[in-house]
């Protein structure tokens, strides 16, 4: 099976796997984002170009299921394209221990649901301390938990 073809069909699962099971999973209010930790991961070990992409057609595939209309495209495609432009030299070796699984998700996460809430929040002129505590917080200690737990199953 060819490469580009795998990786979709991984982020596919990903993705129903987020929208059927994940997003439903909710603690306080926040919830796992496993498509970000996919996008992460395919910036990282791919490059630049791959993250971009993904960050593009699973954010257009999360809009049009939450009806957020390119605020996850925008965002997804930007941390895909950032996160792939750290040199790595061996990208296709590249091993993901837990606890950088638990920092580096948590800082893409805030990240992510940092520039997610702002944009939200001028979206709908709402201005409430859940977006900050349960959206903003929350959701990025939940989705950094959920690539630690990811993390310990990816050993070679």
């Amino acid at each position: 099976m060819p490469a580009l073809l795998r990786t979709f069909l991984i982020g596919f699962g990903v993705f129903l796997l987020q929208w059927l099971m994940l997003g439903r999973l909710t603690l306080w209010g926040a919830y796992p984002d496993a498509v970000l930790l996919f996008v992460a991961w395919l910036g990282v070990r791919k490059g630049r170009q791959w993250g971009a992409v993904g960050g593009f057609i699973f954010g257009f595939l999360m809009d049009a299921v939450y009806n957020t209309w390119g605020m996850h495209m925008l965002v997804k495609t930007l941390l895909g394209f950032l996160l792939g432009l750290f040199p790595s030299s061996e990208r296709e070796g590249l091993l993901i221990l837990p606890r950088q699984a638990l920092l580096g998700g948590f800082v893409v996460a805030l990240v992510h649901n940092g520039i997610f809430v702002t944009m939200l929040a001028l979206q709908a002129g709402a201005r409430n301390a859940f977006l900050v505590t349960g959206l903003w917080i929350g959701s990025a200690l939940y989705t950094a938990f959920l690539g630690t737990f990811t993390s310990l199953f990816s050993y070679r």
